[in-house]
C-alpha cells in the first residue's frame, strides 16, 4: 500500500536532517536554501513491539514491520504559488503526497540562517499555508467555470459544483480545507476529486533544541497553534545522532534526555494514524509480519493485501486479538479454549488482529 507523507516547510528548518534520520539516508543537508532539488523517498519501519513477541512464540526467522513512506520536498518560500524559489515544481510534489508533514523551525542558532531573517513558528506556518492556499485557489478558479458548464449540461451533479465553491470560500477566508471541510459540510469524497493540497491531512513537526524539548509551556502554545492537527516535537540533530547508536546506547541517550521514545518513532506512529491506517498481524516459522490496511476494511479486503487471490477466493478468517493470544500463550491453547474466532466477509478488522485466512482459488 503505497501511501506517502510529504515533508514540507521553509528552507533551513531541518527537513533534510530529519529525513536523513528517518531513513538513515545521505540526503544533502546543507545550510542554504534548495539543498534538496529532487524529492527523495524513504521507507521507514513502524515501531511495533508485538512483532517481537509473535516471533518468539512462532519461532519466526525474520520480522517484517509495517512501513511509512516519507517524501523530502524542497523548501517552499514566500511567493512559491507565483513561481518564486523553485515554485510550482514542488507544489506538484506535495500534490502527489497523501498527507503533509510541515516541519517548522523552533530553535535559535545564529549559524543557521533563516530565510525570513527571524525565527517565528507562527509566521513560518502561515507562509507555507498561504502558498498552498493560493495555489489551491488557482486550481479551483480554473475548475469552477468548467463545472458550471457541466452542471448546466447535466453532465455533473450540482453537489460537485457546490463543494468546489464551498472549498474556495474556505480558502478565501484563509482556512485550510482540511481544517474547515467538516464544519462547512463539504463532502470529503467529492473534495478528493479536486486534488487540493490543503484538503490533505496535516502533521506539524516542530524542530527544537534541547531547551525547547524541555519547555512544556512553549510546546503547549505550539500545540494550540496547529490544533486540531497533530503536533510532534523533536530535535532533528539529536535524532540524527541517536540513529547512529546501537539499541542499548540509544536507550541510554533517550533516558538522559528524559524521553521515553524517539521523536522519529512518534512521527512514524502519528503519520500512520493520520493516513487512517492500521495493521493486522500474521506469524509462522518464516516470518512475523504486520500488514497495512485502512481503518474500516473488511476481512476480504485485508486478505487482498497479501494476494488478490486471497480476496477473490475468501472463505473465512481465523482471528484472535494479539493480547488474547499472549494471554493464552499459543495458538493451540487459544483454539482449545475457544478463543479463536471464525469470521466471515462482513467482519471489520481491528488493529492488532492475528489472522489466518482461508480461501479457495
Amino acid at each position: 500500500m503505497a501511501l506517502t507523507i510529504g515533508i514540507a516547510g521553509l528552507p533551513n528548518v531541518g527537513k533534510s536532517t530529519l529525513f536523513n534520520a528517518l531513513t538513515r539516508a545521505t540526503v544533502l543537508a546543507a545550510n542554504y536554501p534548495f539543498a534538496t532539488i529532487e524529492p527523495n523517498v524513504g521507507v521507514v519501519p513502524l515501531p511495533d513491539a508485538r512483532l517481537g513477541e509473535l516471533a518468539k512464540m512462532f519461532g519466526s526467522e525474520r520480522i517484517l514491520p509495517a512501513t511509512v513512506s516519507f517524501v523530502d520536498i524542497a523548501g517552499i518560500v514566500r511567493g512559491a504559488s507565483e513561481g518564486e524559489g523553485l515554485g510550482n515544481q514542488f507544489l506538484a510534489n506535495i500534490r502527489e503526497a497523501d498527507a503533509i508533514c510541515q516541519v517548522t523551525r523552533a530553535f535559535n542558532d545564529p549559524d543557521v540562517v533563516h530565510v525570513d531573517g527571524k525565527v517565528s513558528p507562527k509566521d513560518d506556518i502561515e507562509t507555507v499555508s498561504t502558498e498552498l492556499i493560493l495555489a489551491d485557489m488557482q486550481t479551483l478558479e480554473k475548475q469552477i467555470p468548467r463545472l458550471e458548464k457541466e452542471v448546466r449540461a447535466r453532465r455533473t451533479e450540482p453537489e460537485v459544483l457546490e463543494t468546489a465553491r464551498g472549498a474556495l470560500a474556505l480558502l478565501e477566508e484563509g482556512t485550510l480545507v482540511s481544517a474547515g471541510a467538516d464544519k462547512a459540510g463539504l463532502d470529503r469524497e467529492v473534495l478528493a476529486t479536486f486534488h487540493l493540497m490543503t484538503a490533505k491531512p496535516f502533521i506539524y513537526v516542530f524542530n527544537m533544541d534541547a531547551d525547547g524539548m524541555e519547555d512544556k509551556t512553549l510546546q503547549q502554545e505550539l500545540r494550540d497553534l496547529v490544533a486540531p492537527a497533530e503536533a510532534v516535537f523533536l530535535d532533528a540533530q539529536f535524532e540524527a545522532e541517536l540513529i547512529e547508536l546501537d539499541e542499548d546506547e540509544a536507550r541510554e541517550m533517550l533516558a538522559d534526555a528524559g524521553q521515553e521514545e524517539s521523536g522519529l518513532d512518534k512521527l512514524a506512529r502519528v503519520g500512520f494514524d493520520t493516513l487512517g491506517l492500521q495493521t493486522y498481524l500474521t506469524a509462522g516459522p518464516k516470518e512475523a509480519r504486520a500488514w497495512t490496511i485502512h481503518r474500516g476494511w473488511t476481512a476480504p479486503q485485508a486478505a487482498g493485501v497479501i494476494h488478490t487471490d486471497f480476496e477473490k477466493g475468501f472463505i473465512k478468517a481465523e482471528v484472535i486479538s494479539f493480547d488474547t493470544l499472549m494471554e493464552e500463550g499459543s495458538i493451540a491453547n487459544a483454539r482449545a479454549h475457544g478463543k479463536m474466532r471464525m469470521e466471515g466477509k462482513d467482519y471489520v478488522m481491528a488493529d492488532g488482529d492475528v489472522v489466518e485466512f482461508r480461501f479457495n482459488v
